[in-house]
């Protein structure tokens, strides 16, 4: 049976699992991760079986202090180092070439690995008293991320011993993952960490500039972040109440998701709200997608335009909704 325990209470019962082999989940400022010490490939695989992860998809290696990133990669650039000083601890994974350290269930055959270093401080103090954690999400695979413990046990409840809650997440969608393996420092997941934010340290970056045909980072090979029931992004909110309408003469139940900007064009619709700024609409979308999925069986998804934070969460909420389009 799986057990939540306050984080702050439970760090030294999880990093006793961990040096046992076992899996952990712990709270970070994007997500919950499930994690497992990143050296044992037996307790690496393990993840996949509690997920129903393929195991060709990679996972990120989090660690407590720039120390371990020694035992983790090679050949590390000046880069990494300056985007360290800039962005770690937070929500940024770097691409880095892997160590003999790293097996390769972690890296999914491939010769790089993902290095992240956590806000939370609690999982931060877990791994320094255990080892580096690979994990992806701790959520089943491509179902919606969770971003509160009670997310977690929903979908992982007897497939994980302990789950550490530290309340909901800050930020609310998975780190940017940018490769520095490439020639061109490449971003291969959007994230809060925009690009326009790191290229004060690189340079220059590469969003969406090649089509990328091995899937180096997690979450860009297979669907990701979608909900149990039918679910549509709208071009505006006027679309999304046309939407709603034409599914309720269809006899569905069907719900919207928007800024509560949008209440009075809503009016005696159904609505979830994700809050006023894009900060809360980041921080919120994949609560509100929990919360949908149980109560309606058809979801409508207020889509954000611009760049930054905009696109980044618009990368999630796209792929939540297989990209249908109203």
């Amino acid at each position: 049976m799986t057990r939540i325990v306050k984080a702050k209470d439970g760090v030294d019962e999880g990093a006793r699992i961990l040096r046992d082999g076992g899996l952990v989940v712990f709270p970070t400022e994007t997500v919950y991760g499930l994690g497992a010490n990143a050296y044992d490939e037996k307790a690496v695989a393990n993840i996949f079986k509690a997920k129903g992860r393929p195991q060709d998809n990679p996972l990120i290696v989090h660690i407590s202090s720039l120390e371990q990133v020694k035992d983790i990669a090679v050949d590390i650039p000046d880069e990494f180092y300056a985007l360290a000083e800039r962005f770690m601890p937070g929500p940024l994974t770097v691409i880095l070439k892997k160590s003999d350290k790293i097996p390769y269930v972690v890296t999914a055959g491939g010769e790089t690995v993902g290095v992240r270093m956590p806000k939370n401080t609690y999982t931060r103090e877990l791994i320094s008293k255990s080892f580096p954690l690979a994990a992806p999400s701790a959520n089943r695979s491509k179902h919606i991320s969770p971003t509160t413990a009670q997310h977690v046990y929903e979908d992982l409840n007897g497939e994980v011993e302990l789950i550490l809650d530290d309340g909901p997440c800050q930020v609310g969608i998975e780190s940017t993952v940018l490769d520095l393996t490439v020639d061109v420092p490449t971003i291969l997941r959007p994230g809060a960490v925009t690009a326009e934010m790191l290229l004060d340290i690189v340079g220059q970056v590469s969003q969406n500039g090649k089509v990328i045909k091995i899937a180096k980072a997690p979450g860009m090979k297979y669907t990701h972040y979608a909900p149990k029931v039918d679910t549509v992004t709208a071009v505006n909110i006027e679309h999304a109440a046309n939407e709603y309408d034409k599914q309720v003469s269809l006899g569905k139940n069907p719900v919207i998701v928007a800024r509560d900007i949008y209440r009075d064009v809503v009016g005696e619709r159904n609505l979830i709200s994700l809050g006023v700024t894009v900060e809360d609409y980041t921080r919120n979308i994949y609560s509100a997608l929990h919360t949908a999925e149980k109560a309606y069986d058809y979801i409508i998804v207020e889509e954000l335009h611009g760049h930054g934070l905009e696109a980044s969460v618009m990368n999630r909420v796209t792929k939540a909704a297989g990209g249908k389009e109203v």
